[in-house]
């Protein structure tokens, strides 16, 4: 039976270092012990799981995209996160909310039927960052809203900020207790915990069993071509695409497409001429890319401000495309 699993919620706004973090803790999962990742994403395609899939037993990693965890209606987060749970039988439990998303507002969903007594949620992490605190960037509302409830935040790109900036910004933030991360590095053992409560208990099974969908997943009817996604919401306007694995692209001429567009954030796995490769980018900076152990598609993922030609973005991320 599934019973009070411990679930911690990874929240912060977009591009502060969440998956990042959740990368770190995997590293740090005890041997023998099953984890169960779910990972939201405002854009279509979802590319967080691609960016954390491992290749190893023991981490089951699920997605919910278009959107956020908490403004979905019911179905899409309930199933997803119903499916995850039956799947992987896990000890341990992390959710990714959107950096657009509302965690309060999530944090009440996984505290509600139908999870009495299945999850066991967590005191809230945020991961906020500290070069965008520096620069005096505000926290959307709906981050700054779940601070009051938070109970570690965790102030990631720590090396980018002086001393004199980490005093300021401790100062800001006196009254939660605060953690300084690289590349989100946090020990495993840092992250708040509550003495497991003891619910009425309520099995989850029948219900999953009355809900959960059945439908295979998508079919390439031409590997050829990618399959495109568009969504708009609140915070902004995305793009996303799935390619065939078979097909290649050229990193350099990627890169200078990525470079040629204002968006503010670009996320991907591609399938390139030099091994399967990841990027995830921030305004315009898109830093080292990294070797991927995904290996199901190539995905590429842009978020603006507002809409953009889509004709122009499509022909130009071709022309990336190897012969």
């Amino acid at each position: 039976m599934l019973q009070n699993i411990p679930t911690h919620v990874i929240a912060g706004p977009l591009g502060a270092g969440k998956t990042s973090l959740i990368q770190q803790l995997m590293a740090q999962r005890p041997a023998g012990e099953r984890w169960a990742v779910l990972v939201n994403e405002f854009g279509q395609v979802g590319l967080d799981a691609a960016l954390l899939s491992r290749d190893e037993d023991g981490i089951a990693i699920a997605e919910v995209a278009g959107g956020c965890l908490c403004c979905v209606n019911g179905t899409p987060f309930q199933v997803g996160l119903g499916r995850l749970l039956r799947k992987a039988r896990p000890d341990r439990l992390f959710i990714e909310p959107s950096g657009l998303g509302h965690p309060l507002q999530l944090l009440n969903q996984l505290r509600a039927v139908p999870w009495i007594g299945v999850l066991a949620v967590q005191p809230l992490v945020m991961v906020l960052d500290a070069q965008a605190l520096a620069r005096g960037e505000p926290l959307p509302a709906s981050q700054q809203q779940a601070l009051d409830a938070a109970a570690l935040l965790v102030l990631n790109k720590a090396d980018v900020v002086d001393e004199d900036i980490k005093l300021l910004i401790n100062n800001k933030f006196s009254s939660i207790h605060r953690v300084w991360a690289r590349q989100g590095l946090v020990d495993l053992e840092s992250l708040p915990v509550s003495s497991t409560s003891q619910f009425d208990d309520v099995s989850v099974n029948k219900w999953l069993e009355e809900r959960l969908s059945t439908a295979p997943e998508a079919l390439w009817i031409d590997p050829s071509q990618p399959m495109c996604s568009v969504g708009e919401g609140e915070g902004g306007w995305s793009i996303g695409w799935r390619w065939h694995p078979s097909r290649q692209f050229d990193p350099q001429r990627l890169l200078a497409f990525l470079k040629a567009w204002p968006w503010a954030r670009a996320k991907g796995v591609i399938h390139s001429s030099e091994g399967w490769q990841s990027f995830n980018g921030l305004r315009g900076e898109l830093g080292l890319w990294q070797p991927s152990d995904w290996r199901k598609d190539s995905r590429v993922e842009l978020i603006f401000g507002q809409a953009q030609p889509q004709q122009a973005l499509m022909e130009g991320l071709a022309d990336c495309l190897t012969p």
